[in-house]
């Protein structure tokens, strides 16, 4: 209607664009006040459509603010019913016209007829958004890498599968490539993804792409072509390692689930050594032109493994991203309990934490990988207590390793020394607001009458710990702050200082800190710190190795009774 108005005219349309995004804006504003129009609701979800006619972008845009906005709706309870099915059936238009251009709309479309409790994506949509956003920027060339690391079970295969049929919908006559470890996985997701867009079956699909239809399919090779026959299938499925050469092309997307196939392989450097040459001569010489993307999903088993390597490759380029969801959050809270019972709960990832050892537990549901053999700190190398013994402590001494910048932890262990043993009986771990870490520095310091301390001096550590010394004072502590300056290399420093921290240091048992708590991270940080590999935080081993070397300075001067000189 408007834009017949305006004809063909490049500065005409750039005028109406002009126009339709103020109206968008406007009819926005009314559908967000109070009180509910249903009309208006209706208005916007045309006038969408009519954006849509010469701003696609524009229109999705707004039809994707609209189903925002009728989704809380959908939570007002002075509704009456007859808005509340209204609405249902708006919802409904609004996801099928934006279903074919965004990925969370045809979710949400595709399978709208199937039983709630049987649908794969509304349970999950909470959690899984920020995946499916991240698959968004892979379609729409704003990404040319993503890696998704999520436990096992939690949805990630199958939400790949809808996005191999929404890209073959929309991209019928460019081939798309999955590999995979086995042939029987790679024959699942064909079956799976013919299942999806079966007219007959519980699905829509053919609804979003109703000119597309199934043309061939070989079962045998795992091959689905849609639209027009061609040499090169729309979907091809292979395992690895099976010989490629010829017979596959990836021109949209090559994807790859769970490369190692489990834990004997995760085990082996020479296996993974031998997988990742695979996967670069086998896969990834499959891609044809500049534009195929590469998906990779999978749980982490080592920092070997193909995501491991592809992230230190493309960690820091703004085109590829790496996607971690543990099994728990901060708050060892389950990220994955939900609704209709198809999730996890916390005390299911608890008790699987409880009977696997460390190492599988974080690789396989938290994603942080670790290799046992570059281990520096086993668990069960170090030395650990109940309670510290009776009498009073020779010392109490600190070390302070100050929060740099962004994720870095300020560290600060407090050592009861008994001799020649340090027992590690009170920490600061935190990587929260400079102000408030100071404050809890200050205290630790103060609640433990530490006797003498040393900060590390490098970038903003001396004006910390000039600070840390005021306030220590304005408290009646009695700590004396010095500082250093270092230069060494840090792993070389951590490694060479393993030894002494592990002969002379205790550490509180298990039983007796939460995993949440400042101890707690630091033991974790600690007994994860890898040489095999890259480290996510080291903050906590180079301070123990800073304990080390200031505890030996210590240890090291003698008092001598002399007769004075003059």
């Amino acid at each position: 209607m408007i834009a017949r108005a305006f004809g063909s005219n490049s500065h005409a349309l750039f005028l109406f664009g002009g126009i339709m995004k103020k109206l968008l804006k406007t009819i926005l504003e009314r559908v967000r006040k109070k009180p509910f129009s249903f009309q208006t609701f209706e208005d916007l979800y045309y006038m969408c459509k009519e954006a849509m006619k010469e701003d696609t972008d524009l229109g999705v845009k707004y039809l994707k603010l609209l189903s925002a906005e009728i989704e809380k709706a959908f939570r007002d309870s002075s509704l009456s019913e007859a808005d509340v099915h209204k609405l249902y059936d708006l919802h409904k238009r609004v996801c099928y016209a934006a279903a074919k251009y965004d990925f969370d709309s045809y979710l949400l479309y595709v399978e709208w007829n199937r039983d709630p409790e049987k649908k794969f994506y509304p349970p999950r949509r909470k959690v899984l958004k920020q995946v499916v956003d991240a698959l968004q920027e892979l379609a729409d060339d704003k990404l040319d890498l993503l890696a998704v690391s999520l436990p096992p079970g939690s949805g990630k295969t199958t939400l790949a599968i809808f996005y191999l049929t929404w890209l073959g919908g929309k991209i019928p006559n460019d081939p798309m490539l999955t590999g995979s470890h086995s042939n029987s996985f790679v024959r699942g997701v064909y079956d799976e993804c013919l299942r999806i867009m079966d007219k007959n079956g519980d699905y829509l699909w053919y609804e979003v792409f109703p000119d597309i239809q199934v043309t061939n399919t070989n079962a045998k090779d795992c091959r689905i072509d849609l639209d027009k026959r061609q040499r090169f299938e729309t979907l091809e499925f292979t395992s690895i390692g099976t010989g490629n050469a010829g017979l596959y092309r990836a021109a949209t997307l090559l994807y790859c689930d769970d490369l190692v196939s489990g834990i004997e392989v995760a085990l082996s450097k020479e296996r993974l050594d031998k997988l990742w040459e695979t996967y670069t001569t086998d896969l990834r010489q499959r891609k044809i032109g500049d534009h195929c993307k590469e998906l990779h999903i999978a749980t982490r088993w080592s920092v070997h493994d193909v995501i491991g390597r592809l992230e230190r490759e493309y960690g820091d380029n703004d085109r590829a991203k790496f996607i971690v969801v543990p099994a728990l959050d901060e708050n060892d809270e389950s990220n994955f309990d939900y609704a209709y019972g198809v999730g996890f709960t916390t005390r299911f990832y608890h008790e699987q934490r409880n009977i696997m050892d460390d190492v599988s537990w974080r690789a396989l549901y938290m994603n942080e990988p670790i290799e046992r053999e570059g281990l520096v700190y086993a668990q069960d190398e170090l030395r650990r207590y109940f309670e510290l013994p009776s009498e009073d402590p020779d010392a109490i001494i600190g070390i302070c390793d100050t929060k740099d910048k962004g994720a870095d932890y300020a560290f600060l262990p407090v050592a009861y020394v008994y001799g020649q043993d340090y027992y590690i009986h009170d920490c600061v771990c935190d990587n929260g607001l400079p102000n408030i870490v100071d404050a809890r520095l200050t205290e630790i310091l103060v609640r433990d009458k530490v006797k003498s301390c040393r900060f590390e001096s490098n970038s903003a550590g001396r004006r910390v710990a000039e600070k840390i010394q005021e306030e220590v004072k304005k408290k009646g502590g009695i700590t004396h702050i010095t500082t250093k300056f270092t230069t060494a290399n840090k792993e070389t420093k951590i490694i060479v200082n393993s030894a002494w921290v592990k002969e002379h240091c205790l550490f509180k048992d298990a039983s007796l800190y939460q995993k949440k708590s400042d101890y707690g991270k630091m033991m974790d940080m600690l007994c994860s710190y890898t040489v095999a590999g890259k480290n996510k935080h080291d903050d906590v081993p180079d301070g123990m190795a800073m304990l080390a070397e200031y505890a030996q300075s210590l240890s090291g001067q003698k008092v001598e009774v002399f007769k004075r000189p003059w």
